[in-house]
């Protein structure tokens, strides 16, 4: 399954209950699935299944699923008669009939006119699960289609960032020695210089100066930072969305906060410059992964 953006539109038109009917999907981001249906009334019956229909096809995101009539399907015409109350209208006028020696017999169309007689009803369409399930799925389809599509386009826009990221840390690893040195002599001169000509014990001195050395040492934090690149690129290449986003989010976090740690061991204005773009690369990264799904 490839990767894909949360974001995404499909639609679909067909044949159902005897009219037709227009589907449109429409996506946005969302750290879970929702759907969201608006259906015609005569579909109600059918949300659930839509509902879970969908569910194969996204994982995440926030899904609109509005359905509606192209062509309205023929309602079937119902017809009710109170033959009791027409039989019980006709004997009255004709009693009155005769009574005011009135010519002329009760016929059916002013049986039909007898308010409560006859009454028509429409009614609902045949509803065919079959049908309505078939233009779902084709929209759909056309959504996820739209979601690779733009998958894609993250995915190569995050791998042109992570390999930036790599590109800065190799610029800090090969500083990093230089630095080490500079700022290890730089504490052994003030250090000479507050002792003033006081004789030191250059043993205890360089004890002090390893300690200070290992406390700035950032060879554990790039290697760490660069398996964590390999990781994400690895995520964003496998050919799966499973959970990508959420894979990446978490490896995003990681690469922060070695990022970070890098930054407050520096104290050097060259690796400070690459951890600034670096931090800089991370956050549109994260921007970014917050679409995938």
């Amino acid at each position: 399954m490839a990767l894909r953006s949360m974001t995404g539109f499909g639609a679909a038109e067909g044949a159902a209950c005897g009219g037709r009917l227009r589907i449109e999907i429409r996506t946005v981001n969302h750290r879970h699935l929702v759907v969201q249906l608006k259906v015609p009334g005569e579909l109600a019956a059918l949300e659930a299944d839509l509902r879970e229909r969908l569910r194969s096809y996204l994982e995440r995101g926030h899904a609109t699923v509005s359905a509606r009539w192209a062509v309205e399907p023929p309602h079937a015409a119902g017809v009710e008669i109170d033959a009791e109350r027409a039989r019980a209208v006709v004997k009255a006028l004709r009693a009155v009939g005769k009574s005011l020696k009135v010519k002329g017999d009760v016929d059916l169309a002013t049986i039909a006119r007898i308010p409560e007689v006859v009454r028509v009803s429409g009614g609902e369409p045949e509803v065919t699960p079959g049908e309505v399930v078939a233009i779902l799925d084709e929209a759909a389809k056309a959504c996820v289609k739209m979601r690779e599509a733009e998958g894609k386009v993250l995915a190569k826009d995050l791998l042109a960032r992570l390999d930036e990221v790599a590109r800065k840390a190799e610029e800090v690893r090969v500083r990093a020695p230089a630095r080490l040195v500079a700022e290890t002599d730089r504490l052994r001169k003030n250090v000479q210089e507050l002792a003033a000509g006081v004789a030191l014990d250059q043993g205890r001195l360089a004890q002090e100066v390893a300690h200070i050395a290992d406390r700035l040492d950032i060879t554990e934090e790039l290697v760490r930072l660069g398996s964590h690149v390999e990781a994400a690129r690895g995520a964003l290449q496998d050919g799966s969305s499973a959970g990508v986003g959420k894979r990446l989010g978490f490896l995003l976090q990681e690469l922060g906060r070695e990022t970070n740690t890098i930054g407050s061991k520096a104290n050097d204005s060259a690796i400070a410059e690459a951890v600034i773009a670096m931090k800089g690369e991370l956050e549109r990264m994260r921007e970014q992964i917050e679409n995938l799904e």
